[in-house]
């Protein structure tokens, strides 16, 4: 990561600790509905590496507020979601493995036990699955200009990975922390409740497995192939 978004990231994690009791005004205050637009223009210039980075964030400390609207246009508001989708599920996996680490029965952690183990193995595929097809994403969309129209297999992989993930990674961290998961004073729901909504925003599991697969049967086999090795993939 580079220097200038270390220090983007460092800003966002504050800004957003704030928001997250204050509302969405310190996140416009400090200037984040400027991060896209270009230097020249008055923006912060940055790419959507930069906005994936700062989404992911708000998905973990304000997934309540409508950062992706702030940050990006409507085209690009699947592609910000996955993002906002890839951090919150981050922080269920953070949350459930500091749980079992803490949490103990039998006189030991919930972590030793080889059943919770093996679904936090499962988990932890998921969302770093998640996470790789919105870096995928991000790289595309910054190859292409943020042109939502050429990055749109990249965008309709991403959500639907994205979408699929959510029942995995929602009900393994409910299960390794049974009844506190679902308590309003643990942090779990602060995720695990904006996971299930962006899971149908923009369009279900089914409406982007049919926009990913018309596109793929467009291309045929080879074109397919042909496809991928030209994006690097």
């Amino acid at each position: 990561m580079s220097a200038a978004r270390e220090m983007l990231c460092d800003t966002a994690r504050a800004v957003f600790a704030e928001a997250a009791t204050a509302g969405i005004a310190p996140v416009e205050e400090a200037g984040f509905s400027l991060l896209l637009v270009p230097e020249e223009q008055g923006g912060f210039g940055g790419d959507w590496g930069d906005a994936n980075a700062v989404l992911q964030i708000a998905g973990v400390l304000a997934p309540d507020l409508p950062v992706a609207e702030l940050i990006a246009v409507e085209a690009l508001q699947p592609a910000a979601t996955v993002s906002m989708m890839a951090g919150a599920m981050g922080q269920a996996l953070a949350l459930s493995i500091e749980h079992v680490n803490t949490r103990q029965q039998f006189g030991r952690p919930l972590g030793k036990f080889q059943a919770v183990q093996q679904s936090l193995a499962v988990m932890a595929c998921e969302v770093r699955a998640v996470e790789a097809a919105a870096a995928a994403l991000a790289a595309r969309l910054d190859t292409v200009g943020l042109d939502a129209t050429a990055a749109d297999l990249e965008i309709a992989a991403a959500k639907l990975r994205a979408n699929r993930a959510v029942g995995v990674v929602t009900a393994i961290a409910h299960q390794v922390h049974g009844a506190i998961g679902f308590t309003e004073e643990y942090d779990l729901n602060r995720v695990t409740i904006p996971l299930m909504r962006w899971r149908t925003a923009h369009g279900n599991d089914a409406y982007w497995a049919q926009r990913l697969g018309r596109q793929v049967a467009g291309l045929g086999g080879r074109g397919l192939w042909e496809a991928m090795t030209a994006r690097g993939a």
